[in-house]
C-alpha cells in the first residue's frame, strides 16, 4: 500500500499507452471501506431518527411532528402522538441565540400555521377553535387560553406574527422577516443605514437579467479564449518581458537619480541632527540604489538564460489549443467537476444536520429536550470531516486524472485521424477500469496536508487575541510551511498522474518517474510556471475586464436603479471564478503535454524506431534548439535535448 511496497522496476522503458493495468488496488479497497463508513453514517443518523428529527422537526418535549411517537421514560409529555400536527410552531421565533445558532424558544407540533397576524389571546383562542391548531402548550385547552394564568409563559408571544412553513422542513417561519434585525445586524455589520441595503438589494434584483446575461457572456468569452490563447500567446509574453525589463531598469535609474540629486542637495551648514538624518537617507537611498542594481543584474542574467525556454512555453500553448480543438469535451470538464463536487457537498451538508439532530435526549437549561450523542459516537463527525476532505479531493483527482489520460492519448497517437471517437470517455473509462486506486491515494496525500493545516487554522482562530507574538507568528509559519507543501503535492500528483496515464505505473513509481523527468527540465519548468501563470492570468483580467466594461455600458442604460455597483461586483467577481476554472484547465492541458514533450525527446530522437511523438509546432522548436546548439556549442539546452538523430518523423 505504500511507496515502499512498489515492486516494479524503475530503470524501464517508457511505452506510451501500449499496456493498462490495474494500479494500486489496496487503496482502492481502502477507499472503498472508507466510503462504506460513510455510508454507515448516513444509514445510524436515518436508523436513530436524526433525519425525521431534522425533516420534520421536533417539539420542546422531543416529539416528532407528524407522526405517532414512543414514550421516553423520565421525559413528561414524550410519547405523543402528532400525526396530524406536521408543523414546529416557536413560541418566540424571532428570539434568536447567534452564538449556538438556534432559535431560544419553546416549539410546539401544530396542525396549521398561523397565516395572519394574531394580535391577542383572543385571537389565538379563535384560531385554535377555527383551525384545530393549538398555538399553546399541550396542558392547555383553548378555553383556558384566556382565563388560566399560565397562558401567559405557555402561549406564543403576542402578537403573533403571520407565518408560512418552509418547503421540507416543515417549520412555521414569520412571512415578515424584520423581527431578526439582530440577526441581519450581527451578519451585516457595514451597513449602518438600512436604505443602503435596501438600494443594492434592489439593484439586483432589478438588474437580474442583465447579471445572468453578463455571467453568460463572461462563460463565452472564457471558452473562446481558451481556443485563441494560442495566437496571442507569443505576444503576451514578448510584451510582458519587456515590461519587466523596463520596469528593473527604470526603478534602478530612479533610485540611482534620486541618490545623486541627494547628494548634491546636502549642506553643510545645516543643523545636526538635520545633517544626520539627511546622511541617514543619502545611505539609505545608495543601500536601495544598490540592491536594485544586483536585481537587476540577476533578473537579466535569469531571463538571458531562460529567453530559449521561453519558445517551449509559446509552443506548448500552441499546441494546447489544437488539443481543445481535437477534444472539446475538454471544455464542459470544469461543469462535471462542479456538479459531482455539489451534489457531495449537498450530501455532506445534509448528513451533517442529522447528527446534529442525532443522539440520547437531555433537558437543558431551559427544561427543552434536545439530542446529544455521548460516548465514541460523539467522534463521529471527525470521520465525516475527513470524508469532506478525502472525496473531495479524489472528485478533483478524478478530472486530473481524465484530462491526463485524454491529452496523453493525444500527444502519443501519431496520427490523429486514429484518435478515439471521444479521447475524455475513453480517459474515463480507463480511469474507471484501472486507476482509481492511484487517484485515491494521491487524493489521500493531500488529505494528510490539509487536515493539519484546518486544525491550525481553527485553532489559531479560537485563539485570535489571547496567544502571544511568538505563538501568533509559529501558527502561522506553520500553517504557511503545509500550505506550501500542499500545493508542491499537489503539482507533483497531477504529473503522477500523467506518468500513470502515459505507463500504468502505479503512483509512487510515476511519482518518483515524474519527478526525475521535472527535475532534469527543472530551468524550464520554472520558465512555464512563471510566465504561462503569468499569461493565463492576463486572460483571466482580459476576460473580467471585457465583462465589466460590457456591465458598465449596459447598466449605465438603467436609469431606474440607484446603485448598480453590486450587480456590477457580482458580474465580475463571477466572471474570474468562471475564468479561473477554465483557464485552470488549459493550464493542466501544457502542464501535461510538456510532461510527454520532456519524456518524447529524453528516450526519442527522431531516428528509424525512435520517431518523435511531438506535434509539428514542438518539432520545430526542436530543431530551432539543435540548430541554435550547434552554432553556439553544447550548453544547458543541449544537455536537455539529446542530438538529432538522421531520419524522419511524424508531427
Amino acid at each position: 500500500m505504500g511507496c515502499c511496497g512498489s515492486t516494479q522496476n524503475s530503470k524501464r522503458d517508457w511505452k506510451p499507452l501500449e499496456e493498462h493495468s490495474c494500479t494500486d488496488i489496496p487503496w482502492l479497497l481502502l477507499f472503498i471501506l472508507f466510503c462504506i463508513g460513510m455510508g454507515f453514517i448516513c444509514g445510524f443518523s436515518i436508523a436513530t431518527g436524526a433525519a425525521s428529527r431534522l425533516i420534520y422537526g421536533y417539539d420542546s418535549y422531543g416529539n416528532i411532528c407528524g407522526q405517532k411517537n414512543a414514550k421516553v421514560e423520565g421525559f413528561d409529555n414524550s410519547g405523543l402522538d402528532h400525526t396530524n400536527r406536521k408543523y414546529v410552531f416557536f413560541l418566540d421565533p424571532c428570539q434568536l441565540d447567534l452564538i449556538n445558532r438556534k432559535i431560544k424558544s419553546m416549539a410546539l407540533c401544530v396542525s396549521e400555521c398561523p397565516q395572519q397576524e394574531l394580535k391577542t389571546l383572543d385571537d389565538v383562542k379563535k384560531f385554535a377553535e377555527t383551525n384545530g391548531s393549538y398555538l399553546c402548550d399541550y396542558a392547555l385547552s383553548p378555553s383556558q387560553y384566556t382565563t388560566d394564568k399560565r397562558a401567559e409563559s405557555s402561549c406564543p408571544r403576542l402578537p403573533v406574527p403571520e407565518s408560512a412553513p418552509i418547503p421540507f422542513f416543515h417549520r412555521c417561519a414569520p412571512v415578515n422577516i424584520s423581527c431578526y434585525a439582530k440577526f441581519a445586524e450581527a451578519l451585516i455589520t457595514f451597513v449602518s443605514d438600512n436604505s443602503v441595503l435596501h438600494r443594492l438589494i434592489s439593484g439586483v434584483m432589478t438588474s437580474k437579467e442583465i447579471i445572468i446575461g453578463l455571467c453568460f457572456l463572461s462563460l463565452v468569452l472564457s471558452m473562446i479564449l481558451m481556443v485563441v490563447i494560442r495566437y496571442i500567446s507569443r505576444v503576451l509574453v514578448w510584451i510582458l518581458t519587456i515590461l519587466v525589463i523596463l520596469g528593473s531598469l527604470g526603478g534602478t535609474g530612479v533610485l540611482w537619480w534620486m541618490y545623486a540629486e541627494h547628494r548634491k542637495s546636502v549642506k553643510e551648514d545645516l543643523q545636526p541632527d538635520q545633517l544626520q538624518v539627511s546622511k541617514d537617507n543619502q545611505q539609505a537611498l545608495l543601500i536601495y540604489a544598490i540592491a536594485a542594481t544586483v536585481f537587476t543584474v540577476i533578473l537579466l542574467l535569469i531571463m538571458l538564460v531562460m529567453r530559449k525556454r521561453v519558445g517551449l512555453t509559446i509552443a506548448l500553448f500552441n499546441v494546447a489549443g489544437k488539443v481543445f480543438i481535437h477534444l472539446p469535451l475538454l471544455v464542459f470538464q470544469p461543469f462535471w467537476t462542479f456538479f459531482a463536487l455539489l451534489l457531495f457537498w449537498v450530501y455532506w451538508i445534509m448528513i451533517l444536520l442529522f447528527l446534529g439532530a442525532a443522539g440520547d435526549p437531555f433537558t437543558n437549561e431551559q427544561g427543552v429536550v434536545e439530542f446529544k450523542m455521548n460516548g465514541p459516537w460523539q467522534y463521529m463527525w471527525w470521520y465525516h470531516l475527513v470524508g469532506l476532505i478525502w472525496i473531495s479531493e479524489f472528485i478533483l483527482a478524478c478530472q486530473q486524472m481524465t484530462i491526463a489520460g485524454a491529452v496523453v492519448t493525444y500527444y502519443f497517437t501519431r496520427n490523429k485521424k486514429d484518435l478515439p471517437f471521444t479521447p475524455i470517455l475513453a480517459s474515463v473509462n480507463r480511469l474507471i477500469r484501472y486507476h482509481l486506486g492511484t487517484v485515491a491515494k494521491g487524493a489521500f496525500i493531500i488529505t494528510l496536508v490539509k487536515i493539519p493545516r484546518m486544525i491550525l487554522m481553527y485553532i489559531q482562530s479560537q485563539l485570535k487575541g489571547k496567544e502571544n507574538a511568538c505563538a501568533r507568528c509559529m501558527l502561522k509559519s506553520c500553517i504557511c510551511c503545509l500550505w506550501c507543501l500542499e500545493k508542491c503535492l499537489t503539482y507533483l500528483n497531477q504529473n503522477a498522474y500523467t506518468a500513470t496515464a502515459i505507463n500504468s505505473t502505479n503512483f509512487c513509481t510515476s511519482a518518483k518517474d515524474a519527478l526525475v523527468i521535472l527535475v532534469e527540465n527543472a530551468l524550464r519548468v520554472a520558465t512555464i510556471n512563471t510566465v504561462g501563470d503569468f499569461v493565463l492570468f492576463l486572460g483571466k483580467i482580459l476576460i473580467v475586464s471585457a465583462t465589466g466594461l460590457a456591465g458598465i455600458l449596459l447598466l449605465n442604460y438603467q436609469r431606474d436603479y440607484t446603485v448598480w455597483v453590486l450587480p456590477l461586483i457580482i458580474v465580475c467577481l463571477f466572471a474570474f471564478l468562471v475564468a479561473h476554472c477554465f483557464l485552470s484547465i488549459y493550464e493542466m492541458v501544457v502542464d501535461v503535454l510538456f510532461l510527454c514533450f520532456a519524456i518524447d525527446t529524453k528516450y526519442n530522437d527522431g531516428s528509424p524506431g525512435k520517431e518523435f511523438f511531438m506535434d509539428k509546432v514542438l518539432m520545430e522548436f526542436v530543431e530551432n534548439s539543435r540548430r541554435a546548439m550547434k552554432e553556439t556549442g553544447s550548453g544547458a539546452e543541449g544537455r536537455e535535448l539529446k542530438p538529432m538523430a538522421s531520419g524522419t518523423s511524424s508531427a
